[in-house]
């Protein structure tokens, strides 16, 4: 099967400021007992959006401007601290489909190339700067374009970087590895036929 090429997301933004925001602020960890990652969006960011009562904090995703958003951007060393591929699938979940942030956690950022969210780096001041003209006009559509390591929103860009591996597969269609193994299924069986130690 085919996966989708991902050149570039376009969609509205969201900030949420701070540096080493880890992967249990993204998920905490008594979500994690779900059979699949359905549902598990509700719970992004669950204990610095809400009260232990369920009410709402102060925190930008519970402003309804933000609602609907497609592009987080962040600080330093996005998705740190436990390897939990939970985190970016509540991402997903939630309906995020980019990340920009000044930088990442390495396994957070394979975790999101497989899911298929391109996270791209920023400087400070580039960040500051969007964060600014969102604040001023929240439905601002903002492209992170892959194929051309930029950010896009109204007549303003700049520029954005990842690893050129993960940029590959995103722009090739590649990036779930799992799924280009069932696609060479047929290519995986001829291979294993010529093997002796298979054959027995």
């Amino acid at each position: 099967m085919a996966l989708e090429k991902i050149l570039q997301v376009t969609g509205t933004a969201c900030y949420v400021p701070g540096s080493d925001i880890d992967t249990d602020r993204i998920i905490p960890a008594r979500f994690m007992k779900c059979v699949t990652f359905d549902g598990l969006g509700e719970y992004l960011f669950y204990d610095v959006r809400k009260h232990e009562d369920g009410s709402d904090k102060v925190h930008p995703l519970n402003e309804e401007r933000f609602k609907g958003a497609k592009v987080l951007f962040s600080g330093v060393n996005f998705g740190c601290g436990s390897s939990r591929e939970h985190a970016p699938q509540a991402l997903y979940r939630y309906g995020f489909r980019a990340v920009v942030a000044e930088s990442f956690a390495e396994i957070f950022f394979s975790n999101c190339t497989t899911l298929g969210i391109p996270c791209v780096t920023a400087t400070t001041a580039d960040i500051a700067l969007l964060a600014s003209r969102l604040d001023a006009d929240p439905t601002l559509e903002v492209t992170v374009d892959v194929a051309k390591n930029r950010v896009f929103f109204g007549a303003e860009n700049f520029t954005v970087a990842m690893p050129e591996s993960a940029r590959e597969v995103l722009i090739a269609g590649h990036w779930d590895p799992i799924a280009d193994l069932l696609e060479a299924e047929a290519a995986v069986a001829a291979t294993a036929a010529k093997l002796p130690y298979l054959s027995r």
